[in-house]
């Protein structure tokens, strides 16, 4: 799970549809994105750190690195 990107969307009070109506995809998309049941494009990274005003690796970097230990 991507532990940072569900902490800063529930800080920001959106829903997963919210996500998904922001980024053009289905709900079920997004949720399977968070729930890194589905692969997680650069593009995709980089909308979805706009939203948040941020940049990819603020979100993704930590997650990513504990998933390779």
């Amino acid at each position: 799970m991507y532990q940072v990107l569900r902490e800063l969307r529930k800080k920001k009070k959106m829903t997963t549809q919210d996500m998904a109506n922001k980024l053009g995809i289905s709900k079920p998309f997004y949720s399977q994105i968070e729930n890194q049941n589905r692969k997680l494009s650069y593009d995709m990274a980089v909308q979805i750190a706009q939203i948040f005003h941020k940049k990819p690796d603020q979100i993704f970097l930590e997650d990513y690195k504990n998933s390779i230990k």
